[in-house]
């Protein structure tokens, strides 16, 4: 069963004349009546009763209408899907991104994407970071953003460097002095954001290096919750900075820096799978993240 017989077949049922039906499809009489006779072959029964010069549907045909309809309608908008694919003016963008950029850095993003290609839906996923890598490696999403991580089967693209603070509440020593000793968070509550995160290894790291053992009070399993907490007087805490634009502005939470002059950050990244043809709607995300970082190794827009 192909196209042009389905073209044929509801063109015949419209105008109740294969002569009429072949002249609105630009073809001879002929040609539609071996496509009419070639699909009731395939469909093992007899669609048309011949009248006159007309014709009309049998039971048969009338039960077949419908799903001819709906097959005709559905091939249809799949053209027209790859049409807007082609020029980003409509489909799908599948995109994965670890937790925290997922909420505080996405959003803004896609704000200014989505006024750009408002026809293009965005399906969005979140996880950590291995697991973006996983869904870009298995193609379950077009575009991953989270730590930089390498794999063969994919283009990894440095975007910016997540910088991770120490954060106290505003009437804490150490944001009164605007610093503080690796020795003096040891011996403060320290409240964690997800032990399995790449935020808590890099802190697990420092204080490895400074031969300290940090004290910590709590394990919390969002950045949400971990602030709360800070803001409670309840402990200090290190978080990405873009995870506390609004706190810092009300003057909720302060930043302290590290005596020891350690400077702990992120590196960002855009991953992509590697031998596949990217879309229109692909490169066009490609290209506002490259407006956006522009410091930022620039991505290709084709594969």
């Amino acid at each position: 069963m192909e196209l042009p017989q389905l073209e044929a077949f509801l063109k015949a049922v419209e105008h109740r004349s294969f002569s009429r039906a072949a002249t609105a499809l630009g073809i001879s009489q002929p040609s539609l009546s071996a496509r009419i006779q070639t699909l009731e072959e395939d469909v093992g029964e007899q669609l048309f009763q011949r009248v006159g010069r007309g014709v009309r549907l049998t039971d048969a045909g009338r039960t077949f209408l419908p799903y001819a309809q709906r097959s005709l309608d559905a091939l249809r908008s799949g053209r027209e899907a790859l049409d807007a694919s082609r020029t980003a003016s409509g489909g799908q963008l599948f995109i994965g991104a670890a937790r925290s950029i997922s909420a505080y850095v996405l959003p803004g993003i896609l704000d200014t994407f989505h006024h750009r290609y408002p026809g293009v839906e965005l399906s969005i996923k979140t996880g950590r970071s291995s697991q973006i890598l996983e869904m870009v490696i298995e193609e379950g999403i077009q575009i991953g953003l989270s730590r930089a991580l390498y794999h063969p089967d994919v283009t990894t693209t440095h975007l910016y460097d997540e910088e991770v603070v120490l954060v106290t509440h505003p009437d804490h020593p150490f944001a009164k002095a605007g610093s503080a000793s690796i020795y003096e968070v040891a011996s403060q509550p320290l409240i964690v954001y997800d032990k399995d995160s790449t935020y808590f290894l890099l802190i697990e790291r420092v204080c490895r290096e400074a031969g300290i053992v940090p004290n910590i009070q709590m394990d919390l399993d969002s950045i949400e919750a971990t602030k709360k907490m800070i803001e409670r007087g309840l402990g200090v805490s290190f978080l990405p900075r873009n995870a506390l634009t609004r706190e810092f502005s009300q003057g909720t939470l302060s930043q302290a820096a590290l005596k020891e002059g350690h400077r702990i950050t992120l590196p960002t990244a855009a991953m992509v799978r590697r031998g596949t043809n990217h879309s229109a709607i692909l490169n066009a995300f490609l290209g506002l993240l490259n407006e956006l970082y522009p410091q930022a190794t620039q991505l290709r827009a084709a594969s």
